[in-house]
């Protein structure tokens, strides 16, 4: 073992720490708002109401968010969307500690901190590129994974505790004041450089199309685009998990937070290995092998009648998941140039947060209808189906390496 070379720079080590920290309390109140769903209503067709809160804001503000990061100061742009979040999840544990709230409510403002964080996403990601060089950019996302992924296991581990010891509005206080992490990373980080076009067009119509142009001739990123939405739409078995505990599995409050963490035990993992790989070569098929392993532990998942079984499957989802996410975020951030980060990061979080959003849609409608488990196998075969198609479609994916040059992606197969 040794220290990743992208921690010893050390404007990259603030933001990281913040965002550990921060996500940790982010996934605190994703898990306990799904639980807080469950307590007010036995429906399944209720989470689908989360899934659309979050995903209508992003389709409306992602475009128009890329090219706000690729003309502002990305740094000062998420120190106004890390305060107004804050803001939010103080407002929801107000409403709930004072008993106020109501699925309404609930739906309101997980709408607004996803119009929020629709602006967060591609300022953050563009910004990563400009703390550390480039031969240690893929290290840098690995540890962004691993941030994310350790976090989401502290937040949902220690979530039922929380809730079970002094109430869901605990929850959404934590949660308030670690935003407060990523915004002392900000001050402490200073100045940032970043690139602007010479011929900068700003945020216009014209910027937008700059942007859908270039995703649509690097196939090597599209692709990886289309899988990620395929995958996570079908796959999303998330939403549904106080379902799978209160009526499958028959667990308290306490094994739900740990089942809810388990995906992301397997990611931190999976992050940590890869951390210490220097180069990391042959990254599409480890790609498209990841996405099927995901796939095929989602049906395992969905077919579990034990606590253990679930647990298993759940982190080996997360495994999976933790690799495709680190090689496809390397692949975009090392085929985009830095003036055109941001709307590239912005339209992939339509694929990215429109996949699982519209997944939370599906899966609640498909539990309604045919129950939890039906729902969660069905998904992960239709997961592994969308790969096939993709492999089909983009042959180039199995040939990419990871070490080609920036114009390597500009033709279409």
């Amino acid at each position: 073992m040794h220290i990743p070379p992208a921690l010893k720079h050390r404007r990259f080590f603030y933001l990281w720490l913040g965002q550990l920290i921060s996500v940790a309390g982010t996934q605190m109140q994703v898990w306990a708002i799904f639980w807080h769903i469950r307590t007010l209503t036995d429906q399944p067709i209720a989470i689908s109401g989360v899934g659309l809160a979050r995903i209508l804001p992003v389709i409306f503000f992602s475009l128009v968010s890329g090219a706000v990061a690729d003309s502002y100061n990305r740094r000062k742009i998420i120190f106004i969307t890390q305060s107004s979040a804050m803001v939010l999840a103080l407002i929801l544990a107000l409403l709930t500690f004072f008993g106020h709230i109501t699925l309404w409510y609930i739906y309101l403002i997980t709408a607004l901190q996803a119009m929020v964080m629709s602006f967060d996403g591609p300022a953050r990601a563009a910004l990563i590129p400009n703390l550390v060089p480039t031969e240690d950019l893929a290290n840098a996302f690995s540890l962004n994974s691993i941030a994310f992924q350790a976090g989401s296991v502290i937040g949902p581990a220690i979530t039922g505790f929380v809730i079970a010891a002094s109430g869901l509005a605990s929850v959404y206080y934590i949660n308030a004041i670690s935003y407060l992490a990523v915004i002392l990373a900000l001050i402490l980080i200073g100045s940032v450089p970043q690139k602007f076009e010479r011929r900068s067009t700003g945020i216009s119509l014209q910027a937008i199309r700059e942007g859908i142009h270039f995703i649509v001739n690097k196939p090597i990123i599209f692709s990886s685009m289309i899988l990620d939405f395929i995958a996570t739409f079908f796959a999303s078995a998330n939403t549904l998990m106080p379902f799978v505990a209160n009526d499958v599995l028959h667990v308290s409050v306490v094994a739900y937070g740990w089942l809810s963490a388990a995906q992301s035990v397997g990611a931190v993992l999976a992050a940590t290995i890869i951390s210490q790989v220097h180069q990391l070569r042959k990254q599409g098929p480890l790609f498209l092998g990841a996405v099927f392993i995901f796939g095929l532990a989602t049906v395992v998942f969905g077919a579990a009648t034990s606590f253990a079984v679930a647990w298993i499957a759940l982190a080996v989802t997360g495994a999976a998941d933790g690799v495709s996410t680190i090689i496809r975020n390397t692949i975009r951030q090392l085929q985009t140039p830095d003036e055109m980060r941001g709307r590239m990061t912005s339209i992939n979080q339509i694929f990215f947060n429109g996949g699982p959003q519209l997944g939370e849609f599906e899966a609640g409608a498909a539990a309604q209808l045919f129950g939890t488990p039906f729902a969660i196998i069905s998904g992960g075969i239709g997961c592994i189906i969308g790969l096939g198609f993709i492999s089909v479609k983009w042959p180039r994916i199995w040939r990419y390496n990871g070490d080609e040059p920036m114009a390597a992606g500009l033709t279409a197969d």
